[in-house]
């Protein structure tokens, strides 16, 4: 049988990260991967859903500037888009990927792995021969998550779009019915209306219900202003017939040509052998801040089966901690696993940056005023009008967007940011390490922001919060 130091299952980005640490912490480690190596981020999610969201993003900012907006003339090459789109996936050839694993000193076996025992993982590849590999330090499920398809009557049996089958698309839909209304759909409803698809939204709660409210009530006038009919509804069936998709939505039919499922993620762990450790099949896995599933000294899950961040860079952050503190047990060296220490993952917590790529761009951190509220904490948000930055109005004619910054007025420290408007998801970075950093209101004064820039807001919200005076 095979061994190894470390047998990771699945080869996407979260677990190539993984592996590289272990690899470079000095141990041997091997990916088992049945699909393409690179995974959903590289091939159906990140990369593609954002090649298609961007040509129309640019466009319409182009179309926002006196000047350019009078050399622009023509609409959007839909199929330009999805040739670029398509070369980013590499046509889904995952080549470069397998390439870049063998030169990090990689291992990579085909086929499906699943947990045969304690440190075992036994892999069936396409023609049916298994290969048993054993794992003298650990094993890691890093399988990621599959869309959830809602229990809507006749909706399995048409055969709906999943977010796979969105942004991989080799041609635009004349009509899209999106069900939900999270980043995915947001994301989706951008890319489809830009390309000149009817696009109808139907979520039952509005729009990023998660986010903030700032960030709900512009995505949603964005998305209508691009021709987006967005309904507060869910349907009630949902049916394929020859003049295309049937969605009950109350007392109406709603008829597309595709119907997007956009409702959530279940953990890829419903086939995984699971049970033959003693964990519940199809469940997410619960992991300490080590990255370590709970009751085990060897059996580890990195990016959405642990369900602490669904997102694909904190996933590879995950990834990181988790691979090095392998290496340091297996080492017998201390482990750093304090809050912020270099084994652990804290930043899951409540330091989370995210963007939309809707329209307009929604850019976040940290804790929303809401969850700020309902854990307690004692807090003070600032708004700021975006458009009033300078040099947001030199970025786009009218520009329209909000800033707010979340406070803990005990301890004096930004505990979430939200920017909303085009192009601010350049302006993130700064906020994550002012939360992740916890730096003081008072030390903020002297980070100057360069001018004519949009970040002349971080300025303009610490005027708005005010300074004591000396």
């Amino acid at each position: 049988m095979p061994s190894y130091d470390v047998v990771i299952i699945g080869a996407g980005a979260v677990a190539e990260n993984v592996a590289d640490r272990a690899v470079q912490g000095g141990l041997t480690a091997v990916l088992v991967e049945s699909e393409l190596v690179g995974g959903e981020c590289s091939y159906w999610a990140c990369m593609p859903s954002k090649a298609l969201i961007r040509s129309g993003i640019a466009l319409r900012a182009a179309q926002r500037v006196g000047g350019a907006r009078e050399a622009v003339t023509g609409d959007l090459d839909v199929a330009a888009v999805l040739r670029r789109r398509n070369g980013f996936t590499h046509d889904w050839d995952d080549s470069s990927q397998v390439d870049w694993v063998h030169g990090a000193g990689i291992e990579l076996v085909r086929g499906h792995g699943r947990l045969t025992g304690v440190k075992e993982v036994t892999v069936t590849a396409g023609d049916g021969t298994t290969t048993v590999l054993t794992a003298r330090h650990a094993v890691v499920v890093s399988t990621g998550s599959d869309p959830l398809l809602p229990d809507i009557p006749g909706l399995l049996d048409s055969n709906p779009w999943t977010p796979r089958d969105a942004t991989s698309a080799q041609t635009a839909p004349a009509s899209l019915a999106i069900i939900g209304g999270g980043v995915v759909a947001v994301e989706m409803a951008t890319a489809y209306a830009s390309f000149g698809t009817t696009v109808t939204i139907l979520a039952r709660s509005g729009l990023l219900q998660g986010q903030e409210d700032i960030a709900s009530e512009a995505v949603t006038k964005g998305l209508r202003d691009l021709g987006v009919d967005i309904r507060t509804a869910s349907p009630s069936r949902v049916e394929r017939s020859e003049d295309g998709m049937a969605v009950t939505v109350g007392d109406d039919i709603l008829i597309a040509e595709e119907v997007l499922v956009a409702t959530g993620r279940v953990p890829r762990t419903s086939d995984i052998g699971l049970e033959t450790v003693g964990l519940e099949p199809g469940a997410w896995l619960d992991v300490d801040d080590t990255l370590l599933v709970k009751g085990f000294d060897w059996l580890y899950a990195t990016g959405d089966v642990n369900h602490r961040a669904l997102l694909t860079h904190q996933g590879k952050y995950q990834a990181r901690a988790a691979g090095d503190v392998i290496a340091a047990r297996a080492a017998g060296r201390a482990v750093d696993d304090g809050p912020w220490g270099a084994h652990v993952a804290t930043a899951d917590h409540a330091s989370v940056p995210q963007v939309t790529f809707g329209e307009p761009e929604v850019a976040s951190v940290g804790m929303t005023s809401h969850a700020a509220r309902e854990a307690g904490r004692n807090i003070r948000v600032v708004d700021y009008n975006l458009g009033w930055v300078a040099g947001a109005s030199l970025q786009a004619d009218d520009y329209e967007g909000t800033a707010r910054m979340v406070v803990d007025e005990e301890r004096g420290v930004i505990i979430g940011v939200t920017f909303v408007g085009q192009d601010v998801s350049e302006l993130l970075h700064a906020a994550t390490i002012a939360v992740v950093g916890e730096v003081p209101i008072e030390r903020l004064w002297h980070a100057v922001p360069a001018y004519p820039t949009m970040n002349e807001v971080w300025l303009r919200l610490l005027e708005a919060y005010g300074r004591p005076s000396a």
